[in-house]
């Protein structure tokens, strides 16, 4: 009978890991749709490289925003999960949708900001309702749902490599996935057996927080990773685009197969998620995370000087680097959720995901004009800086553990 009832939970933490992995896949795909339009937003609108890339930019700092306001209301320790994921799942499918009709620039930078806002209550929520389910495997189903929902941002490049100009279609079919998200969670999920306790707001909390060593030191990590991840996600398409005009291909089936090249690039990062996930699980997080930020930051550190390479070099670099870069992600989640103050672990997650976020916005932006004024590959070598950085505070975080000393709930380091 025991063995019958361990056997059902572990059916039922199956059926709720997918549950939230195709929600993420399919809420996530609002992230990039101004990205992969970008061709067709800067003709609209006369924008010019920088321009365009707030488009992205802007994302990131709605996001820091929604992040910042949820970890200091700690609204992911308080607010029931499925409620708070399936609300912002439609507000930010309604913000994404009314950029079809935005009559200009400015406006798509307000919508955009609305986007990000509301997808911090989809990101970072999900990491603890998958906690929830998993112990032992944690990694794994951490980085199975991290898996989905890169694969869900990689989408709208892919929409529009096989939709070609229609850029409502890759808008208004992101905005459609979010809702059915939202629906899936709403009705489908409930929070699994090793479930976090809510308690009453605190401003302590963050403080908590904050003064925790090992929460600190995997958030310095999560930080030089995140420095590298979203400038290279948002800006590989046009890296290919440029690389494949300068080779003389036509603008047509430059962006084609740009977005194409995209697409691949970062959904490998599903497999790496998933892949990552299961080595660290047995091999330890830290050790994995080290790993993963070493094969980024060396394929950041080539791939911008390699414009007169062959093609297929050019793509392999770019595929194993989407690989490596996000491979590390979910792991960051995972540590935080094992060594987080166990009242504090979704203002922490939160927390987390709001200061990288914010990090992201300003290497997004350096990286695009150095880009645009010196070249791709000073721009590239500079997103190296952030896995040099992560390496170390991973390897510190390492030994704090391996001491296998107690870990406090509060105190300095």
């Amino acid at each position: 009978m025991e063995e019958t009832e361990r056997s059902s939970d572990r059916s039922l933490a199956r059926r709720m890991l997918a549950l939230l992995a195709i929600a993420e896949l399919l809420g996530m795909s609002l992230w990039f749709t101004a990205s992969a339009i970008s061709p067709q937003l800067r003709e609209a609108w006369g924008l010019d490289a920088t321009q365009a890339a707030w488009l992205t930019t802007i994302v990131q700092l709605g996001f820091v925003a929604g992040t910042a306001v949820a970890a200091v209301m700690n609204l992911a320790d308080l607010i029931p999960a499925r409620t708070y994921f399936a609300v912002a799942a439609v507000l930010a499918a309604v913000a994404n949708a009314l950029l079809v009709a935005a009559p200009g620039y400015v406006v798509a930078l307000v919508l955009r900001f609305l986007t990000g806002f509301f997808l911090a209550a989809v990101y970072p929520p999900a990491m603890k309702m998958v906690a929830t389910w998993y112990r032992a495997g944690r990694g794994l189903a951490i980085g199975t749902v991290v898996g989905a929902l890169t694969l869900g941002k990689a989408t709208p490049y892919l929409s529009r490599a096989i939709g070609g100009q229609d850029a409502a279609t890759v808008i208004l079919a992101a905005s459609a996935g979010a809702v059915v998200a939202a629906l899936l969670v709403l009705a489908g999920y409930r929070d699994g057996p090793y479930a976090f306790p809510r308690r009453p707001f605190s401003w302590r909390r963050v403080g908590a927080v904050v003064t925790h060593r090992p929460t600190r030191l995997a958030i310095a990590g999560y930080l030089g990773h995140m420095w590298e991840l979203y400038a290279m996600w948002a800006l590989v398409a046009l890296f290919f685009r440029d690389y494949l005009l300068a080779r003389g291909a036509a603008e047509s089936t430059a962006s084609t197969v740009a977005g194409v090249v995209g697409f691949g690039s970062i959904a490998m990062g599903a497999i790496g998620s998933v892949l990552a996930g299961a080595w660290a699980d047995r091999l330890g997080r830290e050790r994995v995370t080290i790993w993963a930020m070493a094969v980024s930051g060396t394929c950041s550190l080539v791939i911008g000087w390699l414009t007169a390479a062959p093609a297929p070099i050019v793509v392999a670099v770019a595929l194993a680097w989407g690989f490596a870069i996000v491979a590390d992600s979910a792991q960051f989640s995972a540590i935080v959720t094992e060594v987080a103050p166990e009242d504090a672990v979704g203002t922490a997650l939160t927390l987390q995901t709001s200061l990288g976020f914010a990090l992201t916005a300003g290497s997004i932006w350096l990286a695009a004009e150095i880009a645009s004024r010196i070249g791709w590959g000073l721009a590239f070598t500079l997103l190296a800086i952030g896995p040099a950085l992560g390496i170390a505070s991973m390897a510190r975080l390492a030994a704090v553990r391996a001491t296998g000393a107690p870990i406090p709930a509060t105190g300095r380091g």
